[in-house]
């Protein structure tokens, strides 16, 4: 069966800088992988590289068999395919949360006013957003602006969904509640790739964890496996880290 995503000797340099080593990695439809390693590793560059947001050197990347640069996507069709959400939560503050939600959707894809905010309005809803349709991202907290990015990310109906670092900026007790969202949406059986600090997160959600070191994927098994019993030394000492932290 042909891969959701297939990542093919995928090489990145920033000016001298060797960023990702001829990473390779396959993620089938409706599964979650997650991506950790030290800070500085290239796990944001890989997803990035992923919809294109950063274009990659060597290697090639495709979607459902088809090359991400293959003009069947059109300027605009692969981002609506590979959605993305960051650990800024990047809205317009001067926008309504509904605004902020459908302006891709009927700016760059062309879907109607009245579709896109009917899609935005279920999402929201959803996510436990419904009655901040109106509200601006200064009067939300942390959480709920985070699950509004998330939306964002959803309206225009995805096939993969990338997630970097997205409870980074949280306080501790709005992560709880984002990664409850993530964890509704692999019950639903969306495709994800998810950069992640959160090893406990990764353990129950992932369907396979990839450890990355230099721009390169040193070891990637189920997480219950990897996160106990290593088989890479450096995976190892990166553990021991995160335990010594109180993080695992």
């Amino acid at each position: 069966m042909t891969p959701r995503i297939e990542i093919d000797a995928v090489t990145k340099y920033f000016g001298d800088r060797l960023v990702l080593d001829g990473v390779s990695l396959s993620v089938a439809a409706h599964e979650v992988v997650c991506l950790i390693g030290a800070s500085g590793s290239g796990k944001s560059t890989l997803l990035r590289c992923i919809n294109r947001l950063v274009e990659f050197d060597h290697g090639a990347i495709r979607l459902d068999g088809v090359p991400i640069d293959d003009k069947r996507f059109g300027a605009t069709g692969l981002q609506r395919r590979i959605g993305i959400v960051f650990q800024s939560y990047n809205l317009f503050p001067h926008m309504r949360v509904i605004d902020n939600v459908t302006l891709a959707p009927r700016k760059v894809h062309g879907v109607p006013r009245a579709e896109a905010e009917d899609r935005a309005r279920q999402l929201l809803g959803l996510f436990g957003m419904g009655d901040h349709a109106t509200s601006y991202p200064e009067q939300l907290s942390g959480g709920q602006q985070q699950r509004v990015a998330i939306v964002r990310s959803l309206v225009s109906k995805p096939d993969v969904l990338l997630l970097d670092e997205v409870t980074a900026a949280l306080d501790p007790e709005l992560i709880g509640e984002v990664l409850q969202i993530i964890r509704g949406l692999k019950d639903e059986g969306m495709t994800m790739v998810i950069v992640t600090h959160e090893m406990g997160f990764a353990r129950d959600c992932a369907d396979r964890v990839c450890f990355l070191e230099g721009g390169r994927i040193l070891e990637q098994g189920p997480p219950r496996t990897l996160l106990s019993r290593p088989e890479n030394p450096r995976t190892r000492r990166f553990l021991q880290r995160i335990i010594d932290a109180g993080r695992l």
